[in-house]
């Protein structure tokens, strides 16, 4: 009879056998030939899109001080860990299969067909005529590549300081496979089912955020409250400066997240820029004086989490709404999540790092302002909206968000009932005790000494 050690020393013997078997196929298909269109590279803007990835790919160390601040101090390193993690992760399934299943050949606009680009292949220095027309397709590669990195580890603040390592690992490679892959071709693939009912997504508004924030209170919900929230203690932030550190990555990176997603050094990519940090600074303002109102005091926490709905509420609108409208859209969207996070502070909800409230209801209300403030005079590429004479796109917004949001919901419900099933989710109450750090990766960045380790 095979034991479990015995099995578990097996799986990634045979996930290695696999990966190296499509590398050997991959290897002896002949290539597609070169892109009639590879005249057309463009120099700028293949510049442009290196730094931009670059820029993408630093949100995700970003984020892993913005949310290792913010846990208690025996939870920093694991819940750091969680992002960092999914740089390794999320980039082999890319590679492997991702972007062929959300840009390859469109199968009734849903899913890309696994076998287009499978382990990359076909995806050279030419350029793609509609996915990337000026620069080459392994280029476009590499930056969807960083959008689905940092999208699942979003999610790990909702359920931070209590889950297991190895069952995180199932549920963002599921998640990334079965829900960002698939909503990623909708949303941004010419073919895919969103994109042709015109619903406009610039950098990630409903592909990034929505779908981040929706699993994230999902899993708060399965996994459960923690301990301590239930005994009603007091949640400590580790490390403010981490939070400040964090959150200014996050702004810088977000230029290539929102100014890259003009696929090109072009107008619409310097009007993006402009966008995103204007809606960060009156989302910032916004939260301070939302808070100072209602008798708060200016607190780090609220200076870097108000920046953050901001950069969120404008990705989807960034490249399609004038600059003034991106002070309301920073500036209400601050208010908003301001105002569901004070109601899930009421709730017996632990989304431990408000991850829902900013991420998710930011991503909502960005979606739904793009569908009023649209303007074609911004992008001739986009489409009017509701203040613009233009209620259809409105309303397709409101219809593309009801379905997205059950279709995230319920898939995000099955993969962490999924992985419960053979992994489970929650470590032990003596782990979440002693902290993830030490029971989960074996160091702490508390002076605790020798600590005998929790199995």
């Amino acid at each position: 009879m095979t034991t479990d050690s015995q099995a578990n020393k097996t799986k990634p013997l045979l996930t290695m056998i696999g990966f190296s078997a499509l590398a050997i196929w991959a290897a002896l298909t002949p290539p597609a030939g070169p892109s009639s269109g590879a005249a057309k590279l463009d120099s700028g803007d293949i510049a442009w899109m290196l730094t931009a990835s670059a820029l993408v790919l630093l949100m995700t160390p970003g984020l892993s001080f913005f949310y290792g601040g913010m846990v208690r101090g025996k939870n920093v390193l694991s819940t750091m860990l969680q992002s960092f993690i999914a740089m390794g992760v999320v980039s082999i399934l890319w590679v492997v299969v991702g972007f062929s299943l959300a840009f390859g050949d469109s199968i009734g606009g849903v899913i890309g067909n696994p076998l287009t680009f499978l382990m990359m292949h076909g995806v050279d220095g030419d350029p793609h005529p509609t996915l990337s027309p000026t620069f080459p397709l392994a280029l476009f590669a590499i930056f969807q590549m960083k959008f689905a990195i940092i999208t699942p580890a979003l999610i790990t603040g909702s359920f931070a300081e209590r889950v297991r390592f190895s069952t995180y690992i199932w549920f963002i490679s599921l998640f990334t496979l079965l829900i960002y892959c698939p909503l990623a071709h909708m949303t941004w693939h010419p073919d895919g089912l969103l994109h042709k009912y015109g619903v406009l997504d610039f950098a990630g508004g409903t592909v990034v955020h929505m779908s981040a924030g929706l699993a994230a209170l999902v899993g708060a919900l399965v996994m459960g409250p923690r301990h301590d929230h239930r005994r009603g203690k007091q949640h400590r932030p580790a490390h403010l400066p981490f939070v400040l550190l964090g959150t200014g990555m996050l702004w810088f990176g977000w230029f290539g997240f929102n100014a890259g997603s003009a696929l090109g050094a072009n107008t619409v990519a310097v009007h993006a820029f402009l966008t995103t940090n204007t809606a960060s600074a009156a989302a910032m303002i916004a939260w301070l004086l939302f808070d100072g109102l209602r008798g708060g005091k200016a607190t780090v926490m609220g200076a870097c989490i108000g920046a953050v709905v901001g950069l969120v509420a404008i990705t989807p609108a960034a490249g399609y709404v004038s600059t003034g409208s991106s002070i309301f859209i920073g500036a209400f969207a601050a208010v908003v999540s301001n105002l569901a996070v004070r109601w899930k502070s009421g709730t017996e909800i632990d989304d431990t790092l408000d991850v829902f409230p900013c991420h998710g209801v930011g991503g909502i209300v960005g979606m739904i302002l793009t569908g009023v403030m649209a303007d074609k005079t911004v992008n001739a590429g986009g489409e009017n909206g509701l203040l613009h004479g233009n209620p259809t796109l409105f309303f397709h917004h409101i219809v593309a968000l009801v379905g997205v949001a059950i279709g995230v919901m319920a898939g995000s419900w099955l993969i962490f009932k999924a992985v419960n099933v053979f992994s489970p989710l929650r470590v032990t109450p003596e782990q979440e005790e002693v902290g993830l750090d030490l029971s989960q990766h074996g160091g702490s960045i508390l002076d605790v000494g020798p600590v005998a380790m929790i199995d």
